[in-house]
C-alpha cells in the first residue's frame, strides 16, 4: 500500500540536463530504463536508446530529440522509484519540459500519450523559430526586476524577456539573437557577474513561441488528460489544476510565458514541503532548490546508490 508524506515533493528537469550516457549506471541493474525508452522508440519510431547511449551530442541536443529523452529519463527513474518503495510524494513538479513529465507520474496523462506529445512540443518550436534565428542566455548576479527592465530596453522592435526565474541571482532570457545579445552586454555593464549564452537550438518561454503554442493546442486537444492522483504545481501560475481543461490551457501558456521556479519551490516549501527529490538525470534542480529553500533536505536520484540513500533517509 502506497503512502504519501505530506512533506515530500518530487522534481523533474527540463532540457539541460540531458547528456549522452545518462542513466547508463540504472540501465546495467535496472530494466525498466531500457523497458521505457523502447516504448518510446516504438512510438517515435526513432532509436531513441542509441541516441541517449551513443550520441552524437548535436543531435541528442536538438530540442525535437531532447524532449522525448528527457521525459522517458525521468519516468524510468520514477517507475525505477515506484518498484523500490510503497512512499510516493504528496506533490510534484517540473521546470519547464520536466512539467509533463511530473503530469505523466501524477497519472494525468500516459506516458504514451505524453511522449508523442513532447516530440509535437519539440518540432512545433523548433519551426516556430529557425535555427540562429532565437537565443537564450543565462543572467547571474542581478535583481530580477534589474533583468527585466534590461530586456525592456534592449528590445528594439525585437523580442526578449526573461524567462526563466531559477534561483535568486540566476535569470534566463530568451528572444531574437540580436537583442538577447544586447540584453546580455547591459547586464554585464549593470554589474553580472556572468551572462552566458545557452547551448539551446530555441528560445523557449518567450513571446517568439506563440505560433507553436496555438499549432500545440490543436494537439492537445486531442490529448486524453485526466485528474491528477498526485498534486502539480505549475511553472505558468504556480498553482494546482484538477480539471483536463485547465491543464491543458496551461500547457499551451507555458511555451511562451515565464518558468517561475523560484516561486514554485517557495510555495511547495509554503505547503509543508520540507523534503525536495530531483527524479531524473543530472543535478541541475539540487542546486536551484538548495538556493531557493535552504531549510529544506534535498536529494537527487539518478543511479543505484542515490536512490538507495534516499531510501535509507526515507525508512528512519
Amino acid at each position: 500500500m502506497s503512502t504519501q508524506p505530506n512533506n515530500l515533493a518530487f522534481v523533474f528537469p527540463g532540457q539541460g540536463s540531458q547528456s549522452v550516457g545518462m542513466l547508463a549506471d540504472l540501465a546495467a541493474t535496472h530494466p525498466e530504463v531500457k523497458h521505457t525508452f523502447e516504448k518510446a522508440s516504438d512510438i517515435l519510431s526513432l532509436n531513441l536508446w542509441s541516441l541517449v547511449t551513443q550520441g552524437p551530442d548535436a543531435e541528442l541536443n536538438q530540442t525535437q530529440n531532447t524532449q522525448p529523452a528527457m521525459l522517458a529519463a525521468g519516468f524510468a527513474v520514477w517507475e525505477i522509484w515506484r518498484k523500490q518503495s510503497p512512499i510516493l510524494p504528496t506533490w510534484v513538479a517540473g521546470h519547464s519540459l520536466g512539467e509533463y513529465t511530473a503530469l505523466v507520474c501524477s497519472g494525468a496523462f500516459s506516458f504514451e500519450e505524453a511522449i508523442k506529445l513532447v516530440a509535437t512540443r519539440g518540432r512545433l518550436m523548433q519551426e516556430a523559430v529557425p535555427t540562429d534565428v532565437g537565443a537564450m542566455a543565462a543572467i547571474l548576479g542581478l535583481e530580477d526586476q534589474q533583468i527585466v527592465d534590461i530586456c525592456a530596453q534592449a528590445e528594439e522592435n525585437e523580442i526578449v524577456s526573461a524567462v526563466n526565474f531559477n534561483a535568486p541571482g540566476q535569470v534566463v532570457i530568451a528572444g531574437n539573437k540580436a537583442a538577447v545579445e544586447r540584453a546580455m552586454v547591459a547586464a554585464k555593464e549593470a554589474g553580472a557577474k556572468h551572462a552566458l549564452l545557452l547551448p539551446v537550438s530555441v528560445p523557449s518561454h518567450c513571446a517568439l513561441m506563440q505560433y507553436a503554442a496555438e499549432k500545440l493546442d490543436d494537439y492537445l486537444s486531442d490529448t486524453t488528460v485526466v485528474t491528477p492522483f498526485i498534486k502539480v504545481v505549475h511553472n505558468v501560475d504556480v498553482a494546482s489544476h484538477d480539471a483536463p481543461d485547465a491543464i491543458r490551457n496551461i500547457l499551451k501558456e507555458q511555451l511562451y510565458k515565464p518558468v517561475r521556479w523560484v516561486d514554485s519551490v517557495s510555495y511547495l516549501y509554503d505547503q509543508g514541503v520540507t523534503r525536495f527529490v530531483e527524479c531524473g538525470p543530472g543535478k541541475v534542480l539540487i542546486g536551484l532548490n538548495k538556493r531557493i529553500v535552504k531549510e529544506a533536505e534535498h536529494f537527487s536520484i539518478y543511479n543505484s546508490e542515490t536512490i538507495n540513500t534516499l531510501l535509507e533517509q526515507l525508512n528512519d
